[in-house]
């Protein structure tokens, strides 16, 4: 998949993680990667000072981590998106 670092893009992984479990924050703070995942509570904070690119990189990497099932979304088109996210790999 390509990824486009565009406001877009990131609002269709925004709709993703609302559709999910998991609550997506914004905050700021000191996070070494720029994410914070509390599992317990399946809230994810992004730091709010990065860049859209680190925003969508750092969603994509948390999207692996939690290794999140297409089967529990209803919408297929969330579905799709996270099948295609899932085989993104990110090259640094």
């Amino acid at each position: 998949m390509v990824i486009k670092y565009t406001k877009h893009f990131l609002d269709k992984m925004e709709n993703l993680f609302a559709a999910s479990e998991y609550i997506l924050r914004y905050e700021k703070g000191n996070f070494k990667s720029g994410y914070c995942v509390l599992k317990e509570t399946k809230i994810v904070i992004i730091n709010k000072y990065f860049p859209i690119e680190g925003k969508i990189n750092a969603l994509i990497e948390i999207i692996n981590e939690l290794n999140l099932d297409p089967k529990d979304f209803k919408e297929k088109s969330n579905q799709d998106f996270l099948n295609e996210l899932r085989q993104t790999t990110l090259k640094f």
